[in-house]
């Protein structure tokens, strides 16, 4: 049993999540804008934080940014979004969010995003985009470094960006990162290329995790059988990766 904070501005969302998560054996506490979150948060950290990232008083990025910066994103924080772009999930997960779910979101993605959320503790990194050091990610459109120097990186499934001039060793201490599991993409490219890239990635990452087997990475993915094997085709991901690497 958890304690999980549901912060989203739509009454059917909230009450909808809140029910999926009480049969699930959780408590469940509903805020429906920022300024009930931030009253939630300080009155005890929650173990998980499901954030909405379009509110109407202040964005759940922003949120999140505030809660970093002051050290109080000490728990697993999951955004959601129907109208989010890759840019936005990337500045969320560069921030500190946990993960990303899209809008409309389904039982099985819920659930299983809520069990990695409880099980992982977060990074606490406070004073993104205020002077934090080389060491923490940097902020994507900030002086900091010019958009042009920032990549996203795919790292263990999750996202996280560094500067082109501060390289990988910038992202990599302490996290001892396989050089194997890192895929770099750029985000200056058209967004059609970009998705591609990414989604690229991420099934190389779930083939690699599941030994190549299909039937489990359409599971983890949440996709038919059928369609997953037509869009890795699409994609070019090589079948026979994950058996060689994960064997």
């Amino acid at each position: 049993m958890a304690n999980i904070l549901v912060v989203d501005d739509e009454l059917g969302i909230r009450d909808l999540l809140s029910e999926i998560l009480n049969d699930e054996g959780h408590n469940v506490e509903l805020a429906e804008n920022a300024a009930q979150a931030r009253e939630a948060r300080l009155k005890g950290a929650p173990d998980l934080v499901l954030l909405d990232i379009w509110m109407p008083d202040t964005d759940g990025v922003s949120l999140l940014k505030e809660w970093s910066a002051a050290g109080l994103l000490t728990m697993p924080v999951i955004m959601m979004s129907g109208h989010a772009t890759i840019d936005t999930a990337v500045e969320a997960t560069r921030i500190g969010a946990l993960a990303f779910l899209e809008k409309p979101i389904t039982l099985q993605k819920l659930l299983k995003s809520v069990e990695q959320g409880l099980s992982r503790k977060p990074k606490v990194l406070s004073g993104v985009g205020t002077g934090a050091s080389a060491t923490r990610p940097a902020q994507l459109g900030s002086s900091t470094y010019p958009p042009s120097a920032v990549h996203t990186h795919v790292v263990h499934g999750s996202l996280a960006s560094a500067s082109s001039s501060g390289g990988l060793g910038a992202h990599s201490s302490g996290d001892n990162v396989p050089w194997s599991n890192l895929q770099s993409f750029d985000l200056n490219q058209p967004l059609r290329d970009a998705r591609d890239s990414f989604e690229k990635a991420y099934f190389e990452y779930h083939l690699v995790q599941e030994g190549g087997s299909m039937t489990r990475v359409a599971e983890k993915t949440g996709l038919e059988r059928t369609h997953l094997y037509r869009k890795l085709k699409q994609l070019g991901v090589d079948l026979s990766k994950g058996k060689r690497t994960g064997g």
